[in-house]
């Protein structure tokens, strides 16, 4: 039997400062905030009050409604994520492995260009757009002869959600789109080439040699959208406000915790319950990476099999 070799001391040197900037701003925060949703003010301090301030927020008429609907607006909004960006990910990556596609570098950074922009430029950039006062979006609309569909969406309960999952997609399609592009390079071309001379069409190539071999990606792709969606907020809160509006319509998580942790207008904060719903996001967002990790990956490792 061989011996272990030790961990090399000059890498930890330089992983060290990185570990450390994390667990301060990170993991200290993180495991200070599940500490303090345990506990409820009392007089002038506080008083260790268990899971009840879970309960509370799952059963207390003041609390649940609005967090549950949070919860229900961000499954709609990663539901319009993975329906819609992935996909269309997807199909771009495909897009630009052909090799026959001429300035596949420019399509790709001009894709990816939205994803570096602030969450305040996007979101002043469409309500511009959409304003029905002065934006540009009724003009276009018009112009391709479909001016009578064009609503305030952002102004309407039922749509602004949708809508602003859909200025989500168009500023982050570039993550999939490059996660999926790197596991189509990595493909050996003499797979695709053995498929093409037995007479495969290329329908047939990429559903039955193409698509199985990017699956790790596929759930990789699918468990980081999962984690960004439900630790969103700054779209929202940039282009509804923290009362994500209208009529708490767009209210998510996020908007959410930061209406009750630091209060908005005359509703006052209260740390204990942000806390709590801080706690309910991570609990969510630990169910479905641990879904993501013992259902999927086993999954995959068997049909690699």
């Amino acid at each position: 039997m061989g011996t272990r070799r030790p961990f090399p001391a000059h890498i930890l040197v330089f992983i060290a400062p990185a570990v450390a900037i994390y667990t301060v701003f990170m993991v200290f925060p993180l495991f200070d905030s599940l500490r303090l949703s345990l506990y409820a003010p009392q007089g002038g301090g506080s008083v260790f009050a268990g899971l009840g301030n879970y309960v509370r927020l799952l059963t207390d008429p003041l609390y649940a409604p609005r967090f549950w609907g949070a919860v229900r607006h961000n499954l709609v909004f990663f539901a319009v994520h993975m329906l819609v960006q992935n996909p269309i990910g997807l199909v771009l990556a495909v897009a630009l492995s052909s090799r026959r596609l001429r300035g596949r570098t420019v399509y790709r950074t001009l894709l990816f260009m939205p994803t570096v922009l602030s969450f305040v430029i996007v979101g002043f950039i469409w309500q511009l757009i959409l304003s029905p006062l002065w934006g540009v979006g009724e003009a276009m609309m018009r112009m391709a002869g479909l001016g009578g569909y064009f609503r305030p969406w952002l102004g309407m309960e039922g749509p602004a959600l949708v809508a602003l999952s859909l200025i989500s997609v168009w500023q982050f399609v570039g993550v999939p789109m490059l996660l999926f592009h790197a596991a189509l390079l990595a493909i050996p071309d003499e797979f695709i080439e053995a498929a093409r001379v037995d007479g495969a069409s290329g329908w047939m190539t990429f559903w039955r040699i193409v698509f199985p071999l990017i699956l790790p990606t596929v759930g990789v792709v699918a468990i980081l959208t999962y984690v960004g969606n439900f630790n969103a907020f700054d779209l929202i809160y940039t282009v509804q406000g923290a009362l994500a509006g209208p009529n708490f319509s767009t209210d998510i998580l996020g908007t959410l915790f930061y209406r009750t942790f630091f209060g908005f207008q005359l509703q006052l904060g209260n740390p204990t319950m942000g806390a709590t719903i801080s706690g309910a996001m991570f609990a969510l967002i630990m169910a479905g990476v641990l879904l993501y990790v013992f259902v999927w990956q086993r999954r995959v490792q068997v049909y690699e099999l």
